[in-house]
């Protein structure tokens, strides 16, 4: 185990390399874009559910 966490952390310091800031940056915008366009979608499609529901048991009441 103890090697393999040797190995590990060595692995990281020769293959890994970081993004620069600019780049990093550049990818933080596109996950918050995205992630706002999600949301987005999940609400949109959660009040189109929510409002065929009532319709459908308000369908039934009367």
């Amino acid at each position: 185990m103890i090697t393999y966490i040797k190995e590990s952390v060595e692995e990281l310091r020769k293959n890994v390399t970081l993004p620069s800031r600019a780049e990093s940056s550049n990818l933080m915008v596109v996950v918050a874009v995205f992630s706002i366009l999600f949301a987005l979608a999940t609400w949109g499609v959660d009040t189109v559910f929510s409002r065929l529901i009532q319709m459908y048991f308000d369908f039934l009441i009367n």
